[in-house]
């Protein structure tokens, strides 16, 4: 997949295309149907395929304290992409220029001049341009003046009529329903971080972990223990994974992602590491000793290898 980082950066002539627009918030299953469908159109047509994105929420900038929380950073957005098989991937950075761009404007600077698309695939519910005031009908009227035609997409809804979205998504995280949450996103939920030193509790209790710096890229699902895995240079170990504060203990940081890979010590001190959230085993719970910690320490690490192992 080429990334092209703003208009500018799309050579001349790089069209025809089939496009869609979006935020592309964990490039969920209801994400992957909406660009299936645009490569099926693509290919049957000799057409590039097209992604357009932006490198925020836009309500990050016009209204941040309605803004939620990012399943995915930008580099992991555009890596997902990538994994779909689109041809290319358009990221904007959404800034107050853009914002203020005229519907119609938009639609020919990004649309018709830059990708010259053919096609165009958006929801029933897409709105563009400054204050929103681009709808699909709109659209639909620009297309037959500038030769595109445009495909309303329908949700996926896998379970009882309830669309697949970035919300029910961040709603399941919320409650550590990480399986679920696979489901709907058609991969594990994944945070990526810088692994740093911790406490050495953990190396103390025989239990050493890769800690991710405060600063990791994905949203973090709720306070508990979690069987899962950790990426390290393309090589993939299972894990309990401990996400919280760590209430046995006093001083930890709030939202502390802990990674003990199984029967295995490794030196990943300074490595960039995935871990991936696939089942939770248990709630967040302080101990009243040190022996019931070890204890249940070591059946979460015998549940895991169930899971993940056996």
């Amino acid at each position: 997949m080429k990334t092209f980082k703003g208009l500018d950066a799309v050579p001349e002539g790089f069209g025809p295309s089939a496009v869609t627009i979006g935020k592309f918030d964990g490039v969920h299953n209801g994400h992957r149907a909406v660009i299936d469908r645009i490569r099926r159109i693509a290919a049957d047509d000799d057409l590039r395929s097209v992604v357009v994105t932006f490198d925020r929420n836009p309500l990050a900038l016009l209204a941040p304290d309605k803004c939620p929380d990012p399943l995915v950073s930008v580099r992991q957005k555009l890596e997902l992409l990538g994994s779909t098989g689109i041809d290319a991937t358009v990221l904007l950075p959404f800034d107050r220029a853009l914002a203020s761009v005229p519907a119609t404007e938009f639609v020919e600077r990004v649309l018709v001049d830059t990708l010259d698309a053919k096609a165009v695939l958006v929801g029933s519910d897409f709105r563009y341009g400054a204050r929103g005031a681009g709808d699909v009908a709109l659209l639909q009227d620009l297309g037959h003046t500038f030769g595109f035609t445009v495909e309303v997409v329908g949700d996926v809804a896998p379970e009882d009529g309830r669309r697949v979205s970035s919300t029910w998504i961040r709603e399941l995280l919320a409650d550590g329903d990480v399986r679920h949450a696979t489901r709907l996103l058609g991969h594990a939920p994944t945070v990526s971080g810088i692994v740093v030193h911790g406490a050495k509790r953990g190396r103390e209790l025989g239990f050493p972990t890769a800690n991710l710096t405060p600063e990791s890229e994905g949203l973090i699902p709720a306070d508990g223990v979690y069987a899962g895995w950790l990426t390290d240079a393309g090589t993939r170990y299972p894990a309990a994974i401990s996400v919280g504060d760590n209430p046995t203990f006093e001083g930890v940081p709030k939202k502390q992602v802990e990674a003990y890979v199984l029967d295995r010590e490794l030196d990943l001190y300074d490595h960039v590491v995935d871990v991936e959230f696939v089942e939770r085993l248990r709630g967040m719970v302080a101990f009243t000793s040190i022996p019931d910690l070890i204890e249940t320490m070591h059946g979460d690490v015998d549940r895991a290898r169930e899971l993940l192992v056996d």
